[in-house]
């Protein structure tokens, strides 16, 4: 919650503060049984403070609608950090929450991978993976998801309708991400 506050007053006080972000190339894919989803987004934020919004999953119900609940989980028997993430989405009447729980590790200011338990999800496989570079004053963010939810999805409107969300509700996603790490930026 500490780098919220500076970052609404960011938002409305500085003409610096105006969103930039720009969404590059997203790609959603079903193979029959497992999901895919490319994308790359540029964020007019410096990638220290972009970073640091992604590897915080705490911060994730602040940027994103589908996510409800989102907390950081300590290490697990391993040393391994972990994570805990329950998202809820609607298609027309039908609406389904799905949780994810599994371990997080990290190569500073790099790359963020994330795999989740299948024993502790809703999905048999769960992989994320975010890519991390500095450019033109900004950070480029490469995301790559690979899912195979345990729960059944149409598979003719499934990709379809990933797809929309992700392109509709993740502008303001984006941007909501873009804001925050403007706002680390300035508490650093």
């Amino acid at each position: 919650m500490k780098g919220l506050l500076p970052c609404v007053a960011a938002g409305l006080l500085s003409p610096v503060a105006i969103s930039a972000v720009e969404l590059r190339d997203i790609a959603v894919d079903f193979d029959g049984e497992t999901y895919s989803v490319d994308s790359t987004v540029w964020f007019n934020a410096p990638l220290s403070s972009v970073y640091a919004v992604f590897n915080d999953w705490d911060l994730s119900e602040q940027f994103s609608s589908a996510v409800v609940e989102a907390y950081d989980i300590g290490p697990d028997a391993e040393g391994r950090r972990g994570y805990y993430v329950k998202n809820r989405g609607c298609f027309l009447f039908y609406c389904k929450s799905v949780q994810r729980r599994g371990t997080v590790t990290a190569i500073p200011e790099t790359r963020i991978t994330a795999s989740a338990d299948p024993d502790q999800s809703d999905f048999e496989m769960s992989e994320e993976r975010w890519d991390f570079v500095s450019e033109d004053g900004g950070t480029v963010v490469s995301y790559s998801l690979r899912m195979k939810p345990s729960f059944w999805i149409p598979p003719l409107i499934g990709p379809y309708v990933i797809k929309n969300k992700l392109r509709n509700d993740g502008e303001e996603a984006l941007e909501r991400i873009e804001r925050l790490a403007l706002g680390q930026a300035a508490d650093g």
